[in-house]
């Protein structure tokens, strides 16, 4: 048995309070992987093999629009996992497309062991069932979001999320941010150098500096 992948999975959330004997059958059937930065791990409508778990570095999760625009659904560091519900549709094929955004390793059980061990285990049920209300809560809030809000809000809302007191460190890309409030580059272009100009923030090279987080939290509300 491999002690350092026992000692991984027993790192991922899902996997925390679960039996050690659960936990060593999972060890049995995982399969290290690694992905450099950039590199594709799965592609969106390919048939589901394997469920995935992060032990190190993080991943991207998005869906691609026939016009090739792109929106992220979540961002994920170690610990995360992806691809736990397509095993259990009739149709089976990966939801999104997962892409390494730093060196990442994971750890893939491949379907026919994942759906065996869930079937064996009602612990290991029990932590997908919650897992899945968690995606859930997540996706019906990205709808919403979406939906019913504008630009406008979502963004001003993403700057808020982001900041780190008052600067967005991350050096985020306009294409970036794009995708992950659900639009295009130029109206994330268009929509900075408006906030810009009605002194919600000042655009300086590598960061985006808040100066009017009311103003903001205003934009985010639709109050704007």
């Amino acid at each position: 048995m491999n002690e350092d992948t026992i000692r991984a999975l027993r790192r991922v959330p899902l996997f925390t309070e679960l039996p050690d004997r659960v936990l060593r059958h999972l060890a049995e059937v995982a399969v290290r992987r690694e992905y450099p930065p950039g590199e594709i791990v799965i592609l969106e409508g390919e048939p589901c093999r394997a469920v995935y778990f992060i032990a190190q570095g993080e991943a991207r999760v998005f869906r691609t629009a026939p016009d090739g625009r792109e929106q992220v659904l979540v961002r994920l560091g170690p610990g995360g996992a992806f691809n736990t519900v397509p095993p259990f549709l009739p149709e089976g094929v990966n939801h999104a497309t997962v892409q390494a955004l730093t060196p990442l390793i994971l750890y893939a059980i491949p379907v026919p062991d994942f759906l065996r061990l869930v079937e064996e285990y009602p612990e290991l049920a029990r932590v997908l069932l919650q897992d899945f209300a968690v995606r859930l809560d997540h996706l019906t809030n990205l709808v919403e979001n979406l939906s019913l809000r504008t630009v406008r809000g979502r963004l001003a809302r993403f700057l808020l999320e982001q900041a780190e007191e008052e600067t967005v460190s991350r050096r985020w890309t306009q294409e970036e941010i794009a995708a992950q409030i659900g639009t295009v580059r130029d109206m994330v272009g268009r929509t900075l150098r408006a906030f810009a100009d009605a002194g919600l923030l000042r655009m300086e090279r590598h960061r985006i500096v808040l100066l009017d987080r009311a103003g903001l939290e205003a934009e985010a509300r639709g109050a704007g």
